[in-house]
């Protein structure tokens, strides 16, 4: 396995991204909502891979996955991954019906560049699953780990940002919350607003990039603070009815651009 001298993002996935194949799976109710908005298309490319979450088996993709560790990871049965970045795509202009890019934009290097580069070789639905970061000032987690949601607030690229790059040559934008479900089996930070105990896991943790670049020593404060008001009952009296919400619309957002 060849994996590069330099990230392409600002997470090494060549260390970091084991594990995301079992931590990160898609959630089915998610999945639709991304399917949906591919529309007809046949042929998807999928950008920031990964190990192949959300992408359609009922469509013909392509995979742009910069990471070796993480193309490693993708099932037998996935599409085959190329190495490439975002933001040279090694395609030709409108030469897939659409484009998705899932929960990976903020890793980009150039974000803008990217989002063209979609724009650039789909012929119709660019489709990006992201995180309108202000919005998780709203979730308690900022309450035990605020260093994380400071540092996810400059991370992920505006969804005003996102929709203007999008949006250029008269592409038609529109933004979607997406309803996070009680039992989300993708665990990003919010899939556990219900089941706090599952922030006590380093494993689960190492699957938001965002605990990974933190203070180490502050995400400890936080872990600690956060056992105490499970262990006392604080965490309960203040947000315990979340452990029975069906869902939470926090900070996950769909863009959708059609030509």
């Amino acid at each position: 396995m060849v994996t590069r001298e330099r990230p392409a993002g600002d997470v090494d996935y060549e260390r970091h991204g084991q594990g995301y194949a079992v931590l990160r799976r898609p959630d089915l109710r998610i999945e639709a909502r991304v399917h949906a908005a591919l529309g007809a298309a046949r042929t998807v490319l999928n950008v920031g891979a990964g190990t192949g979450s959300y992408e359609p088996a009922d469509r013909y993709v392509l995979a742009v996955e910069p990471s070796a560790t993480m193309r490693a990871q993708r099932p037998a049965t996935a599409a085959p991954a190329v190495d490439a970045t975002a933001e040279r795509l090694p395609f030709d202009d409108d030469s897939v019906d659409a484009a998705m890019a899932m929960v990976t934009i903020h890793q980009w290097t150039d974000v803008e560049q990217g989002l063209r580069e979609m724009r650039r070789v789909s012929r119709g639905p660019v489709v990006v699953l992201t995180v309108d970061a202000p919005a998780l000032r709203r979730f308690w987690l900022a309450d035990y780990f605020p260093e994380v949601i400071a540092l996810d607030e400059t991370r992920f690229p505006a969804i005003d940002r996102v929709v203007d790059v999008l949006a250029a040559g008269s592409a038609e934008v529109r933004v979607d919350v997406v309803p996070v479900p009680l039992d989300c089996v993708d665990g990003f930070g919010e899939a556990f607003y219900g089941r706090p105990e599952a922030f006590l896991d380093p494993e689960v943790r190492a699957a938001t990039s965002g605990f990974g670049l933190a203070d180490a020593a502050a995400v400890q404060r936080g872990v600690d603070r956060l056992a105490d008001d499970l262990a006392g009952g604080a965490w309960d009296r203040a947000h315990g009815h979340l452990r029975t919400q069906a869902e939470y619309e926090g900070a996950m957002r769909l863009v959708i651009a059609t030509p």
